[in-house]
């Protein structure tokens, strides 16, 4: 998905533009085909966009299941990976230049780092406080940040230099948690920046499924399921680009639905989707019966007001 300011919502929004996927382990052996694993899946999405995009900085923003070295040594040199770290991550200096005529092996890694868990407890550690908006919810969150460069290092796999990123809340309402960029040059508050905007995936998944259907249609072939789900998830960003292009129109400008008991200041996706119903539903040329004298008129507010209230319910 691609994280997008939507500035009529005045929030950042998910927008699908690539769907995977992904059959489980038992599914790969029912059918005797061989099992690809999730990180496979996404370094093959993640280096065909690269190929669809060459000349864009692409920033992946991904949570702790993609935390593999596998996955972030075959895509860093392609783009910027920000995930979770666990604390108790395998962590050293970078390797010692190779001296003229020395024998044996270039070595890997340097001396290995105290673990983040260390680093959390320290006294020594140098902590800064950066403000971080839309943090679990909360409009504005000061947090106490602490980062470094390392490798990240695990027998077997290249090693991959990365910026780990150490955050603990002052207030103790969140427990400490640990952040990595691929990017050595990113600033700890920008890699937090980053991160935020992922938790918009998945307000992203719950409008799909609470307005379009998503895992509530009922299909009996292979090929069903593989067209209905992308469709869903791209018709959530056609959606999402008519109604900007709607709110760019001030006869047409989107306006928040609200109750007496629920009021939102800002449009969310059940407006957008009401909106771009009511320009599909009522076009200005809309053929009418011929005239008849049964013909009952009614009133254009009413007519109206009929035709908001079925877009928001539909």
């Amino acid at each position: 998905m691609l994280a997008v300011p939507i500035p009529w919502a005045r929030r950042t929004w998910a927008l699908p533009f690539l769907t995977v996927l992904a059959p489980s382990a038992r599914w790969s052996e029912a059918n005797d085909k061989r099992h690809k694993t999730l990180t496979t899946w996404t370094r093959q999405a993640i280096l065909q966009t690269r190929r669809w995009l060459p000349d864009r900085r692409l920033i992946f923003v991904a949570d702790s299941g993609f935390a593999a070295l596998d996955l972030l040594a075959a895509v860093r040199g392609h783009v910027c990976m920000i995930t979770r770290l666990r604390l108790d991550a395998n962590l050293f200096r970078p390797a010692p230049k190779r001296r003229p005529g020395q024998r044996g092996r270039t070595p890997l890694k340097g001396p290995a780092l105290p673990k983040l868990t260390a680093v959390l407890k320290s006294k020594k550690t140098a902590w800064t406080s950066v403000v971080v908006a839309q943090w679990y919810n909360a409009q504005q969150r000061s947090l106490e940040v602490a980062t470094g460069t390392a490798l990240w290092y695990r027998v077997g796999v290249v090693p991959v230099p990365i910026r780990w990123v150490l955050v603990r809340d002052p207030s103790g309402e969140h427990e400490p948690a640990a952040f990595l960029s691929t990017d050595l040059e990113a600033q700890p508050a920008t890699i937090l920046g980053w991160f935020v905007s992922r938790w918009r995936v998945e307000t992203t998944f719950q409008e799909v499924r609470a307005h379009l259907g998503v895992e509530t249609q009922r299909q009996w072939s292979d090929l069903a399921i593989l067209r209905t789900t992308p469709a869903l998830l791209g018709l959530f960003s056609l959606i999402a680009v008519w109604a900007d292009g709607l709110a760019r129109n001030a006869e047409t400008a989107l306006r928040p639905n609200t109750a007496a008991w629920y009021r939102k200041p800002e449009p969310t996706f059940s407006d957008a989707i009401a909106a771009v119903r009511r320009v599909l539903w009522a076009p200005p040329n809309f053929p009418t019966s011929r005239q008849s004298a049964d013909t009952v008129t009614i009133p254009i507010r009413l007519l109206n007001r009929l035709v908001q209230t079925l877009c928001l319910a539909a």
